[in-house]
């Protein structure tokens, strides 16, 4: 495991050590990522003590709503705005689906909910030519969609049709909240279908949406859909158990690429790449050179390029050796990490950020970044303890916080 840097605090409210209830040998881990460790007043219920970082949004597991899908935007230096939906037996997921967005005029130390959307989810939050979109589904495997916001997300569009945001009619696309990449005057973005209309994983295949970035986003004719390339059990040996949640991302030497993360029963943990071509059309892969080693690559990640190091970053849910017995890797989630490559295909750890021993009620999971300046923002989808006997399980997490981690580049061990 990599050493554990000192606490880097933007500021610490008084007495926050004593107040905690979690043991102090895991604190260091706790701080690093958060740039502020407070919580934040939240309607539902009694956030729990020492939750790390900002809480934005709060769901006890007696509601049976989990939060989900994770996203940000910056609007400006001090502007942000977040996003999350709502998923669980208690929640509308599979009929129509809910997103929430918050905003933040402080650069992160207080959140406020400006929006309830009916029919979002699995969504990217992004900022395009002055205005806000989400881009994703209406609903659990639903249709392809995207809404426009011009009012910085308090108010959005509704996609009725082919002209006003319904990208596909038809149901079973699967996504995330994954970059959307501007290359080569086209924005792109990677999906799922799945094909067939049965399980999970294996049967989700691999594609890229992309349209040019100056068109219309909401007309569906503006955007161009890959095929959509099917998985097989049997690669990795018989071990692969599925590939979804892709990120739009160009190799060093400037092909455009869809990295996945690849479902695995052991380690260590995969990522694939899957090849668009330039126009967008047509998505291939090559099992025998296409996996590549990724920390944290059974659980959803976002990964971005950063010109200034000349490397590429992701901040990922990874196994540590004390949890590797603890299951499956796509099921440890307590530990979360920054990781960088210069290639795509070589990564290393480079710190752990936040860290909790217990991996059956604790996760930090699907963390939507990115950069702004020295420092990274980030949000999380965090399972941690509260006034009413904590998260339900790792994954089925009972709040959104937000995060900063300070001078990435220059804290990191071996770094540029």
């Amino acid at each position: 495991m990599p050493k554990l840097d000192r606490l880097t605090l933007a500021r610490r409210p008084p007495g926050w050590i004593r107040k905690a209830r979690t043991p102090k040998r895991i604190f260091p881990a706790l701080a690093l990522l958060a740039a502020w460790l407070t919580v934040s007043p939240v309607a539902g219920g009694s956030p729990g003590p020492a939750v790390p970082g900002v809480v934005i949004d709060y769901s006890p597991a007696s509601s049976r709503i989990y939060i989900g899908s994770p996203s940000i935007a910056m609007l400006s230096k001090s502007d942000y705005v977040a996003s999350h939906d709502e998923f669980g037996p208690g929640s509308a997921e599979n009929t129509r689906a809910v997103t929430k967005v918050f905003a933040s005029r402080d650069r992160g130390r207080s959140w406020t909910n400006i929006a309830r959307i009916e029919g979002q989810f699995w969504s990217t939050l992004f900022a395009h030519h002055g205005a806000l979109y989400l881009l994703g589904t209406d609903k659990h495997l639903g249709q392809a969609i995207i809404r426009r916001s011009t009012d910085r997300g308090r108010a959005w569009s509704s996609p009725l049709d082919a002209s006003t945001g319904l990208l596909r009619a038809e149901a079973q696309y699967h996504c995330a909240p994954v970059p959307v990449l501007a290359h080569a005057g086209r924005l792109w973005r990677a999906m799922e279908h799945r094909e067939p209309p049965a399980g999970w994983g294996v049967t989700c295949c691999a594609g890229m949406l992309s349209a040019a970035v100056d068109a219309d986003l909401l007309k569906a004719a503006n955007w161009t859909f890959s095929n959509f390339l099917p998985a097989d059990a049997k690669w990795l040996h018989g071990s692969f158990g599925g590939w979804l949640e892709g990120n739009a991302v160009v190799t060093p030497d400037g092909r455009l690429v869809d990295l996945l993360r690849v479902d695995t029963a052991g380690l260590p943990e995969k990522a694939a790449l899957v090849l668009i071509s330039p126009d967008g059309n047509h998505a291939s892969f090559d099992p025998v050179s296409g996996f590549v080693d990724f920390p944290g690559g059974a659980k959803k990640f976002t990964l971005r390029f950063d010109p200034r190091s000349g490397l590429y970053w992701s901040i990922t849910s990874i196994v540590q050796l004390q949890d590797e017995q603890a299951g499956q890797p796509g099921s440890i989630r307590n530990t979360l990490a920054l990781a960088s490559s210069p290639d795509l295909a070589h990564w290393t750890t480079r710190r752990i950020l936040l860290h909790h021993p217990d991996t059956a009620k604790h996760g930090f999971q699907y963390v939507d970044w990115l950069f702004d300046d020295a420092d990274l923002i980030a949000v999380c989808r965090t399972a941690w303890d509260d006034a009413q006997g904590g998260a339900h399980s790792y994954h089925d997490a009972n709040y959104l916080t937000f995060h900063r981690v300070l001078k990435f580049r220059a804290q990191t061990p071996e770094g540029p």
